[in-house]
């Protein structure tokens, strides 16, 4: 029931009843019919979503899917997947129950049946639609996205009844446990993306189902097509891949723990993905997410500015509260400074001026090389075994180039990237992450055209070391020493009050990284779901 609305449209059926009650409706018709029909403005009142959403809902219902597309925003787009509801998904006798109205967004659950060749399944799912108004005749409409006849749906995704294209594959951890996403939740995604690297490759044979059949936009999103509902079963292939039952297992209580928290856990001496989780299900933030990195990105700039000569870490180094650069203005976190200080100190504290200042001595591809030659990052060639993207740090210029140097400016990074990054260092030379042995199909993993100089790999893990015992990671850190490092980080976002909170950490050949977006600081958010995967995994 909706308020001031009973609704029950059926559809397949011929018959649409949604009827309405309140004099807001009947005000309407009786102007219109009296002829004073009026351009209207302003915010919708109830009654014109109620409406709006009757018309859209009962025209479906019985088939006239031009009339219903037409209530929409975008006509086109909506009569083309409302037809391939029917003709291409096999979609009928559903039955829409609307909600209770919030504002201008009416939800509405779906019940229906999928038949393909004599075989059929229920389906019942929910969705919503939202009403807005014309800007130029006055008129309510519908926004049309796709997910307004389906949730998973994406803009440009349709939905397809067939026999699915890719066999089912069943995915296993290193110890021969059947993974599912009943079980491990965050892997949902990762599934569908085994599925679709390795359904063919595996062994298996196709069945017939229901699924999400992603589009262009979707496609260049990297995410992976969806089984919604199986009709008949085919015969799934074997996937064996790195994960960890234990650990994988406590990622998912960690993230669980914060909202819109991420975590990667990889062993730094081969590249192997012992864990990934997410608190959110729909999209893979740690393996796909391209997020600002904050401070954990003063890992790669230090190796830069020590490989360079423009510091070291013992030696004197700047921090004034603030650094002007490219017409900007680059503080610290309350303007503190350290007066006398060396890198390590700055580094450890996430001094921000300490690296900014040094912009105007570097050239502007200088960060783009050292990601890419060094950590193997920003080159959109990592073959992990699922979608995944492998860091975005392109060459900027000006402010933009001095504020990437603190992972800000166009700097993107992921939770896999960062623990890729802490890897790094850990092992002292970059092994791409894989989710699936490069033995199972012979794909040719990334590589890094060089290494760090021991010296500058050693005052590297050095720094790393003091910020895990006596900086801004201690607290996280605490009882995992010594053979650790870590590094916190903040990234602010505009329009969020708190920034995302990084941490990446090393403990020994285990490394880690998460992000809590919108949490706070890195080493009171992430820290904690990071440290305690380290500690499991270490028997610390």
């Amino acid at each position: 029931m909706l308020a001031g609305m009973a609704t029950a449209v059926l559809c397949g059926a011929g018959i649409g009843v949604y009827a309405l009650y309140g004099s807001g409706a009947a005000a309407d018709e009786r102007d219109q019919a009296a002829g004073h029909e009026t351009v209207r403005s302003g915010p919708l009142s109830a009654a014109e979503v109620h409406k709006a959403a009757q018309t859209f809902l009962t025209d479906w219902q019985q088939g006239r899917l031009t009339e219903a597309a037409a209530v929409t925003d975008e006509p086109a787009a909506a009569a083309k997947l409302l037809t391939g509801y029917v003709k291409d998904a096999h979609m009928t006798d559903a039955v829409f129950t609307a909600g209770a109205r919030s504002g201008d967004k009416v939800p509405f659950s779906v019940t229906c049946t999928v038949v393909y060749k004599g075989v059929s399944k229920p389906m019942s799912y929910d969705t919503s639609l939202t009403v807005v108004r014309n800007a130029k005749d006055g008129k309510p409409q519908v926004v049309w996205h796709a997910s307004v006849v389906h949730p998973d749906l994406k803009d440009g995704d349709t939905l397809v009844t067939g026999e699915s294209g890719t066999p089912p594959i069943r995915a296993y951890d290193r110890d021969g446990g059947e993974l599912t996403a009943a079980k491990y939740p965050s892997l949902g995604t990762v599934l569908d993306g085994l599925r679709e690297k390795y359904g063919k490759k595996a062994g298996g044979t196709a069945g017939v189902e229901l699924r999400v059949v992603r589009g262009t936009a979707s496609k260049k999103a990297k995410l992976s097509d969806k089984t919604l509902v199986e009709l008949s079963k085919g015969t799934p292939g074997k996937v064996t891949t790195t994960l960890s039952p234990t650990l994988q297992a406590a990622a998912e209580r960690q993230v669980s723990t914060r909202e819109r928290a991420s975590v990667v856990m990889m062993r730094p001496s081969t590249g192997e993905i012992l864990a990934v989780a997410n608190s959110s299900h729909g999209f893979n933030t740690a393996f796909q997410g391209s997020l600002a990195p904050g401070s954990t990105m003063k890992i790669v700039t230090s190796s830069l500015l020590i490989e360079k000569g423009l510091a070291s870490a013992d030696k004197p180094h700047p921090c004034p509260k603030t650094f002007k650069y490219g017409g900007w203005t680059f503080h610290n976190d309350d303007d503190f400074e350290i007066k006398g200080g060396t890198l390590k100190a700055s580094f450890a504290r996430s001094c921000n001026t300490a690296f900014i200042s040094q912009a105007p001595k570097l050239e502007n591809a200088d960060l783009t090389h050292q990601a890419q030659q060094v950590f193997g990052l920003s080159m959109d060639n990592w073959a992990i075994g699922v979608p995944s993207m492998d860091g975005s740090v392109p060459v900027q210029s000006a402010a933009q180039m001095a504020a990437s140097l603190i992972g800000q400016g166009g700097v993107r990074m992921n939770p896999l990237n960062m623990a890729s990054i802490a890897s790094t260092v850990d092992a002292g030379t970059f092994h791409q992450p894989y989710l699936v042995s490069p033995t199972v199909d012979h794909r040719t993993l990334a590589t890094a055209s060089r290494t760090l100089s021991a010296s500058t790999l050693s005052q590297l893990r050095e720094m790393m070391q003091y910020t895990a015992a006596y900086g801004t990671a201690a607290e996280a850190m605490s009882g995992l020493g010594p053979n650790y490092g870590a590094k916190t980080g903040s990234a602010e976002v505009d329009g969020q009050k708190k920034p995302n909170g990084w941490f990446t950490a090393y403990k020994g050949d285990l490394a880690a990284a998460g992000v809590v977006q919108a949490g706070g600081h890195g080493g009171d958010t992430a820290g904690p779901i990071v440290a305690a995967l380290l500690k499991l995994g270490s028997g610390s």
